[in-house]
Protein backbone atom coordinates (compact mmCIF):
# COMPACT_ATOMS: atom_id res chain seq x y z
CA UNK A 1 0.00 0.00 0.00
CA UNK A 2 0.74 3.69 -0.07
CA UNK A 3 0.26 4.83 3.29
CA UNK A 4 0.66 8.53 4.06
CA UNK A 5 1.74 9.26 7.30
CA UNK A 6 1.23 12.55 9.44
CA UNK A 7 3.34 13.47 12.57
CA UNK A 8 6.46 11.29 10.49
CA UNK A 9 8.84 13.21 12.55
CA UNK A 10 7.88 13.10 15.49
CA UNK A 11 9.03 9.94 17.87
CA UNK A 12 6.21 7.49 17.40
CA UNK A 13 6.07 8.82 13.75
CA UNK A 14 10.10 7.83 13.22
CA UNK A 15 9.43 4.59 14.25
CA UNK A 16 5.87 3.77 12.13
CA UNK A 17 7.55 5.13 9.27
CA UNK A 18 10.37 2.72 9.45
CA UNK A 19 8.14 -0.42 10.47
CA UNK A 20 5.92 0.39 7.64
CA UNK A 21 8.75 0.68 5.17
CA UNK A 22 10.12 -2.75 6.42
CA UNK A 23 6.60 -4.28 5.79
CA UNK A 24 6.90 -3.39 2.18
CA UNK A 25 4.66 -0.25 2.09
CA UNK A 26 5.48 2.74 0.19
CA UNK A 27 5.31 5.28 2.88
CA UNK A 28 5.18 9.23 2.19
CA UNK A 29 5.41 11.43 5.26
CA UNK A 30 3.97 14.83 6.06
CA UNK A 31 4.98 17.47 8.75
CA UNK A 32 5.46 20.84 9.19
CA UNK A 33 9.22 20.24 9.89
CA UNK A 34 11.90 17.92 7.70
CA UNK A 35 14.07 17.92 4.99
CA UNK A 36 11.89 17.75 1.78
CA UNK A 37 12.79 14.95 -0.41
CA UNK A 38 11.80 10.92 -1.24
CA UNK A 39 9.21 9.35 1.13
CA UNK A 40 8.55 13.70 2.96
CA UNK A 41 6.68 16.48 1.87
CA UNK A 42 6.56 19.60 4.22
CA UNK A 43 2.55 20.10 4.76
CA UNK A 44 1.05 22.72 7.39
CA UNK A 45 -1.76 20.87 8.48
CA UNK A 46 -3.75 23.24 10.10
CA UNK A 47 -4.86 25.19 6.40
CA UNK A 48 -7.02 22.47 4.93
CA UNK A 49 -6.02 22.97 1.47
CA UNK A 50 -2.50 22.10 1.99
CA UNK A 51 -3.79 19.27 3.71
CA UNK A 52 -6.48 17.64 0.66
CA UNK A 53 -4.00 19.23 -1.81
CA UNK A 54 -0.76 17.01 -0.22
CA UNK A 55 -3.46 13.63 -0.23
CA UNK A 56 -4.31 13.86 -3.56
CA UNK A 57 -1.04 13.96 -4.75
CA UNK A 58 2.55 15.32 -4.75
CA UNK A 59 4.67 15.79 -8.02
CA UNK A 60 7.30 13.63 -7.33
CA UNK A 61 6.05 12.08 -4.77
CA UNK A 62 2.92 10.08 -4.68
CA UNK A 63 -0.52 9.98 -7.52
CA UNK A 64 -2.76 8.73 -4.42
CA UNK A 65 -2.75 7.36 -1.02
CA UNK A 66 -4.40 3.99 -0.32
CA UNK A 67 -4.40 4.63 3.52
CA UNK A 68 -3.13 7.35 6.37
CA UNK A 69 -2.02 6.79 9.60
CA UNK A 70 -2.92 9.85 11.09
CA UNK A 71 0.16 10.86 14.53
CA UNK A 72 0.25 15.07 14.00
CA UNK A 73 0.04 16.81 17.24
CA UNK A 74 1.05 19.07 19.72
CA UNK A 75 2.05 15.87 22.05
CA UNK A 76 1.39 17.37 25.44
CA UNK A 77 -0.34 20.15 27.39
CA UNK A 78 2.10 22.76 28.45
CA UNK A 79 4.03 23.48 25.52
CA UNK A 80 1.36 26.22 24.03
CA UNK A 81 -1.19 27.98 26.24
CA UNK A 82 -4.15 25.30 26.65
CA UNK A 83 -6.35 26.41 24.42
CA UNK A 84 -3.59 26.94 21.37
CA UNK A 85 -3.24 22.75 22.06
CA UNK A 86 -7.20 22.05 21.76
CA UNK A 87 -7.41 24.40 18.74
CA UNK A 88 -4.62 23.22 16.59
CA UNK A 89 -5.02 19.58 17.06
CA UNK A 90 -8.68 19.93 16.29
CA UNK A 91 -7.98 21.40 13.23
CA UNK A 92 -5.10 20.00 12.34
CA UNK A 93 -7.19 16.23 12.72
CA UNK A 94 -10.36 17.60 11.42
CA UNK A 95 -8.05 18.76 8.18
CA UNK A 96 -6.75 15.39 8.21
CA UNK A 97 -9.78 13.30 8.52
CA UNK A 98 -11.88 15.14 6.18
CA UNK A 99 -9.48 15.77 3.61
CA UNK A 100 -9.01 11.94 3.28
CA UNK A 101 -12.88 11.43 3.31
CA UNK A 102 -12.81 14.03 0.09
CA UNK A 103 -9.62 12.11 -1.35
CA UNK A 104 -11.74 8.84 -0.98
CA UNK A 105 -9.21 7.27 1.69
CA UNK A 106 -10.87 4.82 3.33
CA UNK A 107 -8.33 3.47 5.83
CA UNK A 108 -6.97 5.72 8.26
CA UNK A 109 -5.53 4.74 11.73
CA UNK A 110 -5.89 7.35 14.28
CA UNK A 111 -3.46 8.25 17.25
CA UNK A 112 -5.92 8.91 20.05
CA UNK A 113 -4.44 8.79 23.79
CA UNK A 114 -4.68 7.62 27.24
CA UNK A 115 -5.76 11.68 27.62
CA UNK A 116 -9.08 10.33 26.62
CA UNK A 117 -10.03 7.99 29.61
CA UNK A 118 -9.08 9.72 32.66
CA UNK A 119 -5.66 10.86 32.44
CA UNK A 120 -4.30 11.85 35.14
CA UNK A 121 -6.81 10.01 36.79
CA UNK A 122 -7.28 12.31 39.91
CA UNK A 123 -10.42 10.64 39.91
CA UNK A 124 -10.57 6.88 40.34
CA UNK A 125 -11.71 4.79 37.52
CA UNK A 126 -14.58 2.77 37.15
CA UNK A 127 -12.61 -0.66 37.35
CA UNK A 128 -9.22 -1.67 36.44
CA UNK A 129 -7.77 -2.35 34.32
CA UNK A 130 -9.41 0.23 32.47
CA UNK A 131 -10.63 -0.82 28.88
CA UNK A 132 -11.77 1.54 25.46
CA UNK A 133 -15.22 1.43 27.14
CA UNK A 134 -14.42 3.98 29.44
CA UNK A 135 -14.24 7.54 28.00
CA UNK A 136 -13.00 10.69 30.18
CA UNK A 137 -10.97 13.96 29.75
CA UNK A 138 -9.57 15.97 32.45
CA UNK A 139 -7.50 18.72 30.32
CA UNK A 140 -7.21 19.93 26.62
CA UNK A 141 -5.62 17.82 25.36
CA UNK A 142 -7.54 14.83 26.45
CA UNK A 143 -10.81 17.05 24.98
CA UNK A 144 -9.16 17.54 21.92
CA UNK A 145 -8.76 13.79 21.52
CA UNK A 146 -12.35 12.55 23.06
CA UNK A 147 -13.82 14.88 20.13
CA UNK A 148 -11.28 13.55 17.11
CA UNK A 149 -12.77 9.99 18.21
CA UNK A 150 -16.33 11.57 17.64
CA UNK A 151 -15.36 12.99 14.87
CA UNK A 152 -13.72 9.73 13.40
CA UNK A 153 -17.30 8.20 14.49
CA UNK A 154 -19.34 10.04 12.62
CA UNK A 155 -17.25 9.67 9.32
CA UNK A 156 -17.38 6.69 9.09
CA UNK A 157 -21.56 6.47 9.14
CA UNK A 158 -21.23 8.80 5.76
CA UNK A 159 -19.31 6.30 4.39
CA UNK A 160 -19.51 2.72 5.70
CA UNK A 161 -16.87 1.30 3.44
CA UNK A 162 -14.49 3.68 5.48
CA UNK A 163 -12.18 1.93 8.03
CA UNK A 164 -10.97 4.30 11.29
CA UNK A 165 -9.26 2.70 13.80
CA UNK A 166 -8.59 5.01 16.85
CA UNK A 167 -5.42 3.88 19.00
CA UNK A 168 -5.22 4.98 22.59
CA UNK A 169 -1.74 5.26 22.66
CA UNK A 170 -0.31 5.96 26.13
CA UNK A 171 3.69 7.11 26.82
CA UNK A 172 5.08 6.33 24.09
CA UNK A 173 9.23 5.34 25.48
CA UNK A 174 12.17 5.81 22.55
CA UNK A 175 14.53 2.86 22.55
CA UNK A 176 17.11 5.07 24.18
CA UNK A 177 14.64 6.49 27.38
CA UNK A 178 14.85 3.36 29.20
CA UNK A 179 17.10 4.54 32.08
CA UNK A 180 13.99 6.24 33.30
CA UNK A 181 12.60 3.37 34.70
CA UNK A 182 15.30 3.12 37.05
CA UNK A 183 12.72 4.97 39.21
CA UNK A 184 9.71 1.67 38.61
CA UNK A 185 9.82 0.96 42.55
CA UNK A 186 9.05 4.70 43.85
CA UNK A 187 5.50 4.15 45.48
CA UNK A 188 4.56 7.47 42.23
CA UNK A 189 5.86 6.36 39.36
CA UNK A 190 4.43 6.51 36.45
CA UNK A 191 0.67 6.85 38.98
CA UNK A 192 -0.86 9.75 36.35
CA UNK A 193 -0.10 6.89 33.56
CA UNK A 194 -2.02 4.48 35.52
CA UNK A 195 1.78 2.92 36.10
CA UNK A 196 1.33 2.34 31.85
CA UNK A 197 3.88 3.21 28.75
CA UNK A 198 5.15 1.88 25.43
CA UNK A 199 8.04 1.33 23.19
CA UNK A 200 8.06 3.76 20.35
CA UNK A 201 8.82 0.20 18.31
CA UNK A 202 5.61 -1.25 19.79
CA UNK A 203 3.41 1.27 18.80
CA UNK A 204 4.55 1.71 15.06
CA UNK A 205 3.50 -2.96 15.60
CA UNK A 206 0.07 -1.55 16.81
CA UNK A 207 -0.23 0.93 13.51
CA UNK A 208 0.69 -1.91 11.51
CA UNK A 209 -1.69 -4.55 12.84
CA UNK A 210 -4.46 -2.20 12.36
CA UNK A 211 -3.75 -1.01 9.04
CA UNK A 212 -3.41 -4.79 8.40
CA UNK A 213 -6.57 -5.60 9.81
CA UNK A 214 -8.46 -2.79 8.84
CA UNK A 215 -11.86 -3.34 7.86
CA UNK A 216 -15.40 -1.08 7.19
CA UNK A 217 -16.32 0.27 10.78
CA UNK A 218 -14.88 2.45 13.88
CA UNK A 219 -12.81 0.87 16.54
CA UNK A 220 -10.86 1.67 19.42
CA UNK A 221 -7.69 0.15 20.96
CA UNK A 222 -5.40 0.59 23.68
CA UNK A 223 -2.50 0.68 22.90
CA UNK A 224 0.00 -0.01 26.19
CA UNK A 225 2.80 -2.70 26.96
CA UNK A 226 1.03 -5.80 28.29
CA UNK A 227 3.07 -5.90 31.49
CA UNK A 228 3.03 -2.37 33.69
CA UNK A 229 6.16 0.20 33.80
CA UNK A 230 6.23 -0.44 37.75
CA UNK A 231 8.17 -3.07 39.69
CA UNK A 232 5.22 -3.76 42.12
CA UNK A 233 2.59 -6.64 41.24
CA UNK A 234 -0.20 -4.92 39.64
CA UNK A 235 -3.22 -5.83 42.18
CA UNK A 236 -0.97 -3.99 44.31
CA UNK A 237 -0.55 -1.26 42.78
CA UNK A 238 -3.99 -0.41 41.51
CA UNK A 239 -5.22 -1.17 45.56
CA UNK A 240 -2.58 1.57 46.88
CA UNK A 241 -4.06 4.23 43.93
CA UNK A 242 -7.56 3.44 44.19
CA UNK A 243 -8.43 1.88 47.00
CA UNK A 244 -12.18 0.27 46.56
CA UNK A 245 -11.99 0.26 42.97
CA UNK A 246 -13.17 -3.04 41.85
CA UNK A 247 -10.54 -5.10 40.56
CA UNK A 248 -10.58 -8.14 37.32
CA UNK A 249 -10.59 -11.49 39.77
CA UNK A 250 -7.99 -12.32 36.58
CA UNK A 251 -5.55 -9.81 36.51
CA UNK A 252 -1.81 -10.56 35.29
CA UNK A 253 1.00 -10.55 38.07
CA UNK A 254 2.17 -7.18 36.28
CA UNK A 255 -0.43 -6.90 33.74
CA UNK A 256 -1.02 -3.64 32.43
CA UNK A 257 -3.70 -1.18 34.54
CA UNK A 258 -4.63 0.00 30.96
CA UNK A 259 -6.11 -2.86 29.52
CA UNK A 260 -4.13 -3.98 26.44
CA UNK A 261 -6.89 -7.48 26.05
CA UNK A 262 -8.73 -6.02 22.89
CA UNK A 263 -5.88 -5.23 20.98
CA UNK A 264 -4.13 -8.69 21.78
CA UNK A 265 -7.32 -10.53 21.45
CA UNK A 266 -8.35 -9.03 17.72
CA UNK A 267 -5.23 -7.77 16.25
CA UNK A 268 -2.61 -10.53 17.80
CA UNK A 269 -0.69 -7.43 19.16
CA UNK A 270 2.48 -8.27 20.97
CA UNK A 271 5.12 -6.57 22.73
CA UNK A 272 8.66 -6.99 21.18
CA UNK A 273 10.02 -4.72 24.25
CA UNK A 274 10.08 -4.73 28.40
CA UNK A 275 11.87 -2.83 30.60
CA UNK A 276 12.39 -5.71 33.23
Amino acid sequence: MRIGVTGSGGKLGRATVERLRVDGHDVIGFDLAGTPGAGFTRVDLTDFGQTLDAFLSVTARHDGLDALVHLAAIPVNGLVPDAATFHNNITVSFNALFAAHRAGIRTIVLASSITAMGFPFDEAPLALPVDETYTSANNTYGLGKVAEEAIAAQLVRWTPETSITALRFTNVVGADEYATFERAAEPGYRRDLIGSWIDARDGAQAVALALAHAAPGYEVYNVAAPESGVAAPSREVAERWFPGTPIADDLGEYESLMSTRKIRERLGFAAEHDWR
